[in-house]
């Protein structure tokens, strides 16, 4: 057995990228979703403003973030493009937010941004919508 062969996908990779994906898509929605409740709430808003422009726009991108890309995350759909949407908002959270803040506080940020990173490497697996759809598109050629 050639446990380096990268072009073999056996099911166990797809079923630890899948763990991966629910687990790192479901620990960052506890994140995003205080940040739904704030954005609902209606009351005065106090958020980084990482862009420039205003709290409450830093605030619906983070939101669009941490909570809908999440959920895409979870399913497998439209993977790529959420987790390049997710590592900048990790980037602007470590090196932005808390760029002059000790290790400590930039630790979280890095370490999303790092399963990000290896999320975007690896793709989203065989067991996610975007694999179905790719799957359904290769049918439908002739």
């Amino acid at each position: 057995m050639n446990y380096f062969n990268t072009n073999s996908s056996p099911i166990y990779k797809d079923i630890i990228i899948l763990a991966v994906r629910l687990f790192i898509g479901f620990a960052m929605l506890s994140h995003g979703f205080p940040k739904l409740q704030m954005l609902l709430e209606g009351g005065e808003i106090k958020f980084m403003d990482f862009l420039g422009m205003g709290p409450k726009v830093s605030l619906i991108l983070t939101v669009f973030a941490e909570f809908v890309c999440s959920i895409f995350l979870i399913l497998g759909l439209f993977t790529r493009i959420s987790l390049g949407i997710l590592i900048f908002t990790m980037v602007i959270a470590a090196f932005v937010a808390h760029g002059a803040d000790p290790f400590e506080k930039k630790e979280m940020s890095l370490l999303y941004l790092s399963v990000y990173l290896l999320l975007m490497a690896f793709g989203a697996g065989k067991i996610a919508v975007d694999h179905l759809i790719e799957k359904r598109r290769r049918a439908s050629d002739w």
